[in-house]
């Protein structure tokens, strides 16, 4: 199948108009209609109904419009990328990451890239692994730092290091002068968690080091937003979770972080980009994560923490 040909259906669909759409394309009538026949003989089905009096599609070929469209969008965005790179003009790479990445993969990473492809411009946007995936899947975002490998055949990966899970308390609760706290002592503890699909893997993390340790978590609230976790743990006898690097780096008034043991759960950092768009833009990110790697979690004193992500 030959872009010029999909570009030709779409150019038929817009304007539901043979003259006009041949005129557009700058084809002569016959030869857009002979590309149109060979399109739906590759597709296998009519995708495009006319008479004398109108010229419309068909249920296929309105299926089948939206996916055109997307799949010429990823190569016009690949074509674009490739120019940019290859000439230094400057490209943009919309970045997703969250806090891990942000403290201990992306300022490496970014030097490196910005050392090896100067005239590359990025775009950074802080958020939870659900939000990013789904940017990434959608063409919001070119790449995305989360947790967990993907499930979706559509994304690809690679792991960069991980993160342990801790505990977070209010600086009145009876814990807050732990050094560690086995997994098994929050049974039948009230505990604050988010909505699974905010991050997944986060989610199984904890309540899988529960099942191991025999006990199931007491859930008294879903709060997705970690502002508004952090005020409820500190204000409450309530237990929340966080990833070390955010709980131990980003403080906020009235919250103190506890090391969780057996098991002590931890996350895969990932970086993740879509499998069939691997631009030059992101191939420049993955070869400046290369260079600066390999990463590791870093441990600095610990100092009470900003809860959630």
């Amino acid at each position: 199948m030959e872009f010029r040909y999909l570009r030709s259906f779409l150019a038929i669909a817009e304007e539901l108009h043979f003259g006009r759409a041949a005129q557009r394309l700058h084809l002569a009538q016959p030869s857009l209609s002979q590309q149109l026949q060979r399109l739906e003989r590759d597709v296998g089905v009519e995708l495009v109904r006319r008479s004398s009096h109108e010229v419309r599609l068909t249920p296929a070929g309105e299926a089948f419009r939206e996916e055109a469209r997307k799949l010429l969008d990823q190569v016009d965005r690949a074509i674009a990328a490739a120019h940019a790179v290859a000439s230094g003009r400057a490209g943009t790479l919309n970045i997703g990451f969250n806090f891990p990445a942000g403290q201990d993969v992306l300022p490496a990473a970014l030097a490196a890239l910005n050392t090896e492809h100067p005239r590359v411009q990025t775009q950074l946007w802080e958020r939870r692994t659900g939000p990013q995936l789904e940017g990434v899947q959608s063409g919001e975002l070119d790449v995305g730092f989360v947790y967990g490998r993907p499930v979706s055949p559509q994304l690809s990966s690679t792991e960069l290091m991980t993160v342990p899970i801790v505990a977070v308390v209010g600086e009145r609760h009876p814990w807050a002068g732990r050094d560690e706290m086995p997994v098994r002592m929050l049974d039948r503890q009230p505990c604050l968690l988010f909505r699974r699909e905010q991050s997944p893997a986060m989610h199984d993390a904890i309540l899988g080091a529960a099942d191991r340790a025999g006990i199931k978590l007491t859930i008294t609230a879903e709060v997705d937003d970690p502002v508004a976790t952090g005020v409820l743990v500190s204000a409450r006898q309530v237990i929340g979770f966080a990833s070390a690097s955010r709980a131990v780096r980003a403080p906020a008034q009235g919250l103190v972080a506890v090391p969780l043991t057996q098991p002590s759960p931890s996350l895969a950092l990932h970086v993740v980009w879509r499998t069939e768009d691997r631009t030059p833009l992101v191939e420049a990110l993955l070869g400046a994560l290369a260079t600066a790697g390999p990463f590791e979690f870093s441990r600095p004193e610990p100092r009470r923490p900003e809860l959630g992500r």
